[in-house]
């Protein structure tokens, strides 16, 4: 049996829409970068976890290996050159190690949700009229330029530019974590580069540092101090809060699902709005959250359904029920922006088909 954590040990605590709670260890090395990267959920209410997050990896006497990778028993996998472990008991999870955490908390967070009736979509979220609009895609597809453009519209409300929860009686679930500023957001964002501010690198070569930094994050994460100065410090981005991104106005957290646009960029010369069915949507939502997380967060996933500590039929199959059932009625279409577009160009062609669609769509859900 576990060994629980002391009650009186400082510890930092997040509500995910009242259907998660996160316990982390405020001592453990990962909990600086949780702060920051759920500072949206943080909740000052103390309940049973969910989830809990420390640094104090439990035994596991009579181990199965998977050849230098892997340890695991029914319910556990521990990652060895990470020496990172999650363990699953029913519906709550531990999550164990000395290195950044955000990486294995994402997969284990969005499994916890599908449990809990909501999945976890990679996707720029707004709200327009009361509704949402759920608008998943690739990174570098424009999503941040789009959501910076519709805040100048009237109606609109920011939701999230990056990840939220569709739930499964169709209220999205908002995710407004840290927004990453680019260069070539500095004519969108014009406010977030004014005064003296961390230097960026040329827009030219931000694809470039993006490369590097994304080859060196598997190495980097083991060391949460150095992970954390890198997500703040790098001449790729900055991070920005949302009160900053779109000052005086204010987020909007749940809101009823009016519909899902798929964005992606394709090698057409102009940009194109087709209608998909529920089953598109649904296949592509959960394939591009998956390829979306962070290349260890994929790893984990991996690890857990290898040892059958959660297998693929039933985390894919479970997912799949929900975003059917919170898509179920709703519009889905694929938009499509020529590839050569600049995220300035891209956003405002997004933007446009959106003011077109909107209103009908609204129309008939009201």
């Amino acid at each position: 049996m576990h060994k629980q954590t002391k009650t009186n040990t400082k510890a930092l605590h997040f509500d995910i829409h009242g259907r998660i709670t996160l316990r982390v260890d405020a001592a453990a090395p990962s909990a600086p970068q949780l702060r920051s990267m759920l500072a949206c959920f943080a909740t000052d209410t103390e309940r049973p976890a969910d989830i809990t997050v420390d640094d104090q990896l439990e035994p596991m006497p009579d181990a199965g290996l998977l050849e230098h990778e892997l340890a695991y028993t029914e319910n556990s996998v521990r990652f060895q050159a990470e020496q990172l472990q999650v363990v699953r008991d029913g519906n709550q999870w531990r999550i164990h190690g000395p290195g950044e955490l955000l990486t294995s908390v994402v997969p284990v967070l969005d499994a916890a949700m599908v449990a809990r009736g909501a999945g976890m979509i990679h996707a720029a979220t707004m709200a327009y009229r009361g509704h949402a609009i759920a608008l998943p895609a690739a990174g570098g597809t424009g999503k941040t330029s789009t959501a910076a453009k519709l805040m100048r519209r009237e109606g609109w409300s920011f939701m999230g530019d990056d990840w939220a929860f569709l739930a499964e009686d169709a209220t999205l679930l908002g995710y407004a974590k840290p927004m990453f500023i680019k260069p070539h957001h500095r004519n969108i964002y014009p406010h977030l580069f004014e005064g003296v501010r961390k230097p960026l690198v040329p827009p030219q070569l931000s694809k470039s540092v993006g490369r590097l930094t994304t080859v060196v994050h598997p190495y980097v994460i083991r060391y949460p101090r150095l992970a954390d100065f890198s997500r703040r410090w790098s001449p790729e981005h900055r991070m920005v809060d949302a009160a900053k991104a779109f000052p005086g106005r204010e987020v909007t957290t749940t809101a009823p699902l009016a519909a899902a646009i798929y964005i992606e960029r394709y090698e057409g010369s102009r940009s194109r709005i087709v209608e998909r069915t529920t089953d598109w949507m649904v296949d592509r939502m959960i394939g591009n959250f998956h390829i979306e997380m962070a290349g260890f967060s994929q790893h984990v996933v991996t690890g857990l359904a290898a040892t059958s500590v959660v297998p693929w039929r039933e985390h894919f199959a479970a997912k799949g029920v929900v975003l059917s059932k919170a898509l179920d009625g709703r519009p889905c279409h694929l938009l499509q922006v020529p590839a050569a577009y600049s995220a300035d160009e891209a956003s405002d062609d997004i933007v446009r088909y959106l003011e077109e669609l909107l209103p009908s769509v609204l129309d008939e859900q009201i």
